[in-house]
């Protein structure tokens, strides 16, 4: 029997290989490094069912130029790659017209809705139940025009029904007595739970994947041999050359260079982003905690507390910038003025951005024989499940259970 090869290792990647695996293919999981040590080691460990927004929307737009002059704002470009961006921009740009941000809003929401009935069932299947936790996560404001700046957002959840409840200031503290009382308003979002340590979750997942017969192998991707059909071979950075029957590509933000190689270039960007993994924060935490006019997240997760968010795009081989990930524990400790940073590491990730903040998912337009599944953004551990599920159907045969034009590779 001809094999798979999965290429990418991270959150998406191994969910495929696994579900691949589990229909009865034969399949190699292929990454530079080992499995979940890339985006999915670093990511904030959240379920976030109620983040699909396009990121092009009005109320973004809004805050950009302001975010730009501020160099502690939670978007910077570097400018010597502002030349290389532009193009990417202007898609941009075009996914902010008012019918289009209509049409991304449903293809977010139509997978969000599909979130729990797939992650359940995955981590039920595979033993990895205890990895997922019961609280949701809080979004807090000062005031109510910090709490109106936000209401785009609500209204969105309203229009597609997704669950929140709003708390007023002695109602956030009983449920997180660690929030400073400067915060006047939250809303709850029961739904976006967070995950034990995502990195762990992967491992795991590697591992079943494993049990069932597939096979896990590293090394860089340096071309690929095509034939009539398609791609018919990987070839790596140490000479050896992995025969495929068919291809996934998988690799998150370095799919565009390998989707390059294959004639087929996609609109594919990284937003970097950061963290700083907390041991011992001298707070407890339930809830994930975002601070929408402030840009941050904190999530118990990994053992300790872990501050995260802002977008840098400065593609993928700069070096990291740590005074990022320095301003939003600044800003954390805003919210959490007890908050230590003992014991604390920082950490730099690339999240596949699309122009339009929607997945390609996906047989390739050019290659009968390779699929793609990438450009997640901020939700990758959160489309995990799902991705798997669909991309596994189409691959299978089987009829996906939601309509796939929106996530075509060749949308642009």
């Amino acid at each position: 029997m001809s094999q798979t090869i999965v290429i990418g290792a991270g959150i998406i990647g191994t969910a495929i290989a696994y579900q691949l695996q589990r229909r009865g293919e034969t399949v190699v999981l292929l990454d530079r490094n080992e499995p979940g040590t890339g985006a999915s080691y670093g990511n904030m460990a959240s379920i976030a069912v109620t983040e699909f927004m396009p990121a092009s929307r009005p109320g973004i737009w809004a805050q950009m130029p302001g975010w730009m002059l501020d160099p502690e704002g939670p978007v910077r470009i570097r400018p010597s790659y502002m030349p290389k961006l532009f193009p990417w921009f202007l898609r941009f740009i075009a996914a902010s017209r008012p019918s289009k941000l209509r049409e991304l809003e449903a293809a977010g929401a139509v997978l969000c809705r599909r979130v729990y009935e797939d992650l359940d069932a995955l981590l039920a299947e595979t033993g990895l139940q205890h990895m997922i936790s019961a609280e949701g996560c809080l979004s807090v404001y000062t005031d109510e025009a910090e709490f109106k700046a936000d209401r785009e957002h609500i209204d969105i959840l309203d229009r597609f029904g997704f669950r929140y409840e709003v708390l007023g200031g002695n109602a956030i503290r009983d449920l997180e007595p660690a929030i400073t009382t400067k915060i006047g308003k939250a809303v709850l979002f029961p739904d976006n739970r967070s995950i034990a340590d995502p990195y762990a979750l992967v491992v795991a997942l590697a591992d079943q994947f494993k049990k069932l017969g597939g096979s896990v192998q590293t090394g860089e991707v340096v071309g690929f041999e095509q034939d009539s059909v398609g791609v018919s071979a990987v070839r790596l950075k140490d000479g050896r050359s992995l025969q495929a029957g068919r291809v996934v590509l998988a690799a998150g933000a370095f799919t565009g260079r390998l989707s390059a190689m294959l004639g087929e270039p996609i609109p594919l960007e990284t937003e970097r982003g950061y963290h700083t993994q907390i041991q011992a924060p001298g707070v407890s935490m339930r809830h994930s905690l975002i601070w929408p006019a402030r840009a941050f997240m904190v999530t118990p997760t990994a053992g300790g507390i872990r501050v995260g968010g802002t977008v840098e795009m400065a593609g993928l081989d700069a070096a990291p910038d740590y005074r990022r990930a320095k301003v939003l524990v600044k800003r954390a400790r805003e919210a959490l003025p007890e908050l230590k940073v003992e014991g604390a590491t920082e950490w730099m990730g690339h999240r596949p951005a699309m122009p339009d903040t929607v997945p390609v998912m996906g047989r390739s337009a050019k290659r009968s024989n390779v699929w793609y599944a990438t450009g997640h953004g901020h939700l990758g551990l959160t489309y995990g499940a799902t991705t798997a599920r669909l991309m596994t159907d189409l691959m299978t045969g089987a009829t996906p259970p939601v309509d796939m034009k929106p996530y075509r590779v060749d949308r642009f």
